[in-house]
């Protein structure tokens, strides 16, 4: 008897106007790294997460890289990085031969929490040596807290990189009467890490007229995750919301930072009509090809958003009347794209564990992941400083992410449905 069609996690849905900026690229014969769709792709991305300039490179994982090295991190200094996350927002501190150091999430956001993050910069801080960046990740679709952690980077004059990876299309709201959020200064990088006095800069913010999470219609305005720190990530790997097959975005409001950035990415060949090297580079650079397909993507974000959404809002009105099963909370100061519609089980209340659930939908051809398994207990960190933990082991041991494919049918949301249902006995 042959199984039922595979329903996977997160898979690629592609538009219609995808192929023919593509069609343009095969065209003109700009089909190697670079060309006019990598610089259309990158103008329209900083027009949709309101950021000044922006790297369009091979992967999310390349541009942390690079962010990290225009922070100027080196061999033995510490960062400091969300521990709920998946390895790639702590593998390129590696990369540089720096140290991780983990901060634990708060359940608010289930992203870092800034607590953990002030006691962990004021014991350094004690210590007269303060980590080279503070990498924080906005998890599943969801901002962290960005106000606060940024203002602690602020105070303590290190830098904020976000990873947005798993968050374009993510909002991060503010009071309309707020004053502008302070972002990261003009000073030098190097300046910074010395614990210089900042000259902060501000930047108009998005206003958004979407109506608030709770209480009464006020104005307000809403930027994007990624936009506030010194420099932020973005990922178009073939799960995410939106995809360049793989592919990721470097974004700054520094011009001087992303056009370093270029050039590292381009194996940091000098200007002359000889290749000349002064500096190790990489080869990082997007293709004008997958460039196409990232312009053609970004034109249906916000239908891929409202589509994940309304994933999650079915899986919720489907469970209201199952005990032992939370969702991921939605936290009020902000909207969150549910990337993934992340549950957790409590198996006293529910009569199973995760396990119980994602090996039942693995039998009916279902694809179903536990939470990120924190990276403190990964056994290559597993000798990594951290801040706390017991949050995030909590989420991953209970945690499970169900499909959320954007292109997900209603009989496909409710075979899921169906199977989670029969193991809780109803």
């Amino acid at each position: 008897m042959s199984k039922s069609p595979r329903i996977y996690l997160s898979s690629p849905h592609m538009g219609t106007d995808e192929f023919e900026f593509v069609r343009e690229a095969f065209a003109t014969n700009w089909i190697a790294p670079l060309g006019p769709q990598v610089d259309a792709f990158e103008q329209e991305f900083c027009a949709v997460v309101g950021s000044r300039h922006a790297a369009a490179l091979s992967s999310g994982t390349a541009a942390l890289h690079l962010a990290l090295k225009l922070a100027g991190l080196k061999p033995g200094a510490e960062v400091f990085c969300s521990t709920l996350t998946f390895s790639a927002s702590v593998n390129p501190i590696v990369y540089e031969g720096g140290r991780p150091v983990f901060i634990d999430s708060e359940r608010l956001s289930w992203n870092m929490d800034p607590s953990l993050l002030e006691a962990a910069l004021a014991s350094r801080a004690a210590g007269g040596i303060l980590p080279a960046a503070v990498i924080l990740v906005h998890l599943y679709g969801q901002c962290a807290n960005i106000a606060a952690v940024a203002e602690l980077c602020e105070r303590y004059g290190v830098v904020l990189i976000e990873d947005a990876a798993e968050a374009l299309g993510a909002r991060y709201f503010t009071a309309a009467q707020a004053p502008q959020l302070s972002i990261a200064g003009d000073q030098s990088l190097g300046a910074a890490q010395a614990g210089g006095s900042r000259s902060p800069r501000s930047r108009e913010l998005v206003t958004d007229n979407q109506e608030p999470i709770t209480g009464a219609p006020t104005p307000r305005v809403s930027i994007s995750p990624g936009t506030i720190g010194r420099m932020g990530i973005f990922s178009f790997n073939g799960n995410k919301i939106i995809t360049t097959s793989g592919g990721g975005m470097l974004v700054s409001e520094d011009e001087t930072l992303i056009r370093k950035a270029r050039f590292l990415a381009t194996q940091a060949r000098d200007p002359a009509p000889h290749y000349e090297h002064s500096e190790i580079g990489y080869n990082y650079r997007m293709s004008n090809v997958l460039a196409g397909i990232g312009r053609g993507q970004l034109r249906v974000l916000e239908a891929r958003v409202e589509a994940r959404r309304r994933n999650c809002a079915f899986y919720q009105q489907a469970f209201s009347d199952l005990p032992g099963i939370e969702f991921m909370p939605e936290a009020p100061w902000g909207r969150s794209t549910r990337w993934l519609t992340c549950i957790l089980i409590d198996p006293a209340r529910f009569g199973f564990d995760r396990e119980a659930v994602r090996m039942a939908l693995a039998a009916e051809n279902i694809e179903a992941r536990p939470v990120w398994k924190p990276m403190h207990r990964q056994p290559v960190f597993a000798h990594c400083d951290r801040f706390g933990g017991d949050v995030a082991e909590d989420l991953f041991n209970r945690g499970l992410c169900l499909p959320s494919g954007s292109n997900l049918a209603e009989a496909d949301l409710a075979r899921v449905v169906d199977v989670v249902r029969r193991v809780g006995g109803l």
